[in-house]
């Protein structure tokens, strides 16, 4: 392995500006750990304090983090709640803030100007992870639980001297979930409130993944009640109220214009597209070769920014931190990590639905160094989607599955970006996505690969069996009027064949371009396939005719080489396919 470059010293590791703080020393990694306080005393944290900093010094009343999930928030906004809180009588135990941030870089930053804001505040934290109910009343109940366990938090209060009798009822009340609607609608600025009259301070508001409750209700039907209850919710306690000191919140989607924030002025949202705190949230390339370095694994990173990284957070590239972790823990073996760990929703919706303009787009996405060119709207609001032109390429950017290196004039919505899959991990979610669609389309994922099989051995006549039973099962999935919506329905339909990569499309090649041509990863055990597709209108063209434009499609691949590149030691397979409406013919050759 070499000799370290980093130095260990209590608790620490020091690797130029990285700190990374295993005060147990067991380099133990937190999968799944939000509570700051465990991890740092029991785990592997690299150094994000300096997040404390951005907060204090932005001067910005209310900021909201959008960060696709599993990218650390969580576990930033319990940093910010163990340093930023003063002790709260009995509920929990009290935090050593030293012991805890001693050691990071927000505790000597600056001379240790930020030290006198430890412990300084007055804290109400929520998180919304859970609320994810069906339906909205089971939902503005779950909202309820939260008030009131935030609220038996700080039952002291019941009994504060400096609260009046009809507050400090009202503390109970709310704490033991019998409070009125109205009350607790009011909830969150009435306990800012009382904590100023009780601690003499402002108080700081953390809130954790606020859009979950509306991401449910805009998929279960009750968008505008979770709205409507948020919005007066957060409005009452975020602007104009004397007892607030700052807030913070978090969500992956970035939820404004005139729903939630119409009326926060005083806010500021940070994206991925902005520069300040870029590289708070993610790995960066030097915490990745620190973290290596000292869990010993210095010749995994390769492979771990091939498969991981490829993010571009304001002028800062950064791993997904939840898949690198997850990659170091099982001793450097790559996988689907994030992926699996929710719903893909939105990828899937989009892929599902999509016409032929946006196959075309999500297959171009897919190839080597694909991109695709759209403008970027991220105070998008959910009923856009669909109706609103690039809200969806807008949802997928703020939820993590592409990224862009255009990422200046991040309030500019007529910039066209250059979009990008990040890396492996997310381009083989699309490609699972595009598998699942046309495995439906084929009768299931035997049918499809019975369709690859019948491909590779040449089986023309097969080929075109599986293709015609497809186009006479499944024409509701499909909107087949011209050349390029067959074109779009056998690409999707190579997807997934094994020793293959992705099917490559209108590349040049020989004396012309190609229609679709996938490549063997291994040309000693799979033959290079070419294939080329034609379309005749119905009332154009008889059975016999369509056989014959299918071999003119052959001799095509055939007359301008397009697979003459080729070393293959197994030949070549070259594939004529034309269509019309419901008919298709197929004719084959194998060049060895």
């Amino acid at each position: 392995m070499g000799e370290s470059s980093g130095l260990y010293k209590d608790g620490i590791f020091r690797k130029g500006k990285v700190r990374i703080s295993d005060l147990a020393g067991r380099k133990m990694l937190p999968i799944g750990n939000s509570n700051f306080a465990t991890v740092v005393e029991n785990s592997v944290f690299i150094d994000k304090s300096m997040l404390i900093a951005d907060v204090l010094d932005s001067g910005s009343s209310v900021t909201l983090f959008c960060r696709p999930r599993r990218f650390g928030k969580s576990l930033n906004l319990n940093m910010l709640q163990r340093f930023f809180e003063a002790e709260v009588p009995g509920y929990p135990l009290p935090v050593d803030i030293p012991a805890l941030f001693g050691n990071l870089a927000i505790w000597d930053a600056d001379s240790g100007r930020y030290q006198i804001h430890a412990g300084a505040y007055p804290v109400i934290r929520y998180s919304f992870n859970d609320v994810k109910q069906q339906v909205w009343s089971n939902a503005r109940e779950a909202i309820a639980a939260n008030i009131a366990a935030e609220y038996r938090r700080h039952e002291y209060l019941g009994e504060s001297d400096r609260l009046s009798a009809v507050e400090k009822e009202l503390v109970l009340r709310l704490a033991s979930g019998e409070g009125e609607d109205a009350e607790v609608q009011k909830s969150l600025a009435t306990l800012s409130q009382m904590l100023f009259k009780h601690h003499g301070r402002r108080v700081v508001v953390l809130i954790d993944e606020y859009d979950a409750p509306v991401m449910a209700g805009y998929t279960y039907g009750y968008y505008a009640e979770v709205v409507g209850f948020l919005k007066g919710w957060l409005t009452g306690a975020l602007k104009d109220n004397d007892a607030l000191a700052f807030a913070v919140l978090t969500g992956v989607q970035r939820i404004t214009k005139e729903s939630i924030f119409s009326d926060l002025n005083n806010m500021t949202v940070n994206t991925a597209l902005d520069t300040a705190s870029d590289e708070r949230y993610g790995f960066t390339q030097a915490e990745v070769d620190a973290l290596a370095e000292y869990l010993g694994c210095k010749n995994c990173v390769t492979e771990a920014g091939y498969w991981y990284d490829g993010y571009r957070f304001g002028n800062t590239d950064v791993y997904n931190p939840w898949s690198t972790l997850n990659y170091f823990r099982s001793g450097g073996k790559a996988d689907v990590y994030w992926g699996n760990t929710s719903s893909n929703a939105v990828l899937g919706d989009m892929v599902r639905s999509a016409d032929d303009r946006l196959l075309g787009k999500l297959y171009g996405l897919l190839e080597p160094g694909g991109t695709v060119r759209e403008p970027l709207d991220l105070g998008i609001v959910f009923p856009d989607v669909g109706l609103r032109k690039g809200a969806l390429w807008s949802m997928l950017y703020l939820a993590g599955y592409v990224t862009t290196d255009d990422t200046g004039s991040p309030n500019r919505t007529d910039i066209l970006r250059a979009l990008r899959i990040p890396n492996r991990e997310i381009g083989l979610l699309f490609q699972g996505e595009v598998i699942e669609r046309f495995a439906e389309m084929a009768g299931g994922r035997d049918r499809l690969d019975d369709l690859h099989a019948a491909l590779m051995r040449g089986e023309e006549a097969l080929v075109e069996e599986e293709l015609e039973r497809i186009l006479l099962d499944s024409a509701s999935f499909f909107d087949l009027v011209n050349e390029n919506s067959y074109h779009m329905l056998v690409l999707g339909l190579l997807f997934g064949i094994p020793y293959y990569g992705r099917p490559q499309s209108n590349r040049e090649a020989g004396r012309g371009r190609f229609d679709i041509q996938i490549v063997p990863d291994n040309p000693k055990r799979a033959p290079l396939i070419t294939i080329e597709i034609k379309y005749a209108r119905p009332e154009t063209l008889s059975e016999e005719g369509l056989r014959e434009l299918a071999k003119e499609a052959l001799a095509q691949v055939a007359d301008r080489a397009y697979d003459g590149w080729a070393v293959n030691s197994v030949g070549n397979l070259r594939y004529g396919i034309a269509f019309s409406d419901k008919a298709v013919a197929v004719a084959g050759d194998r060049i060895c």
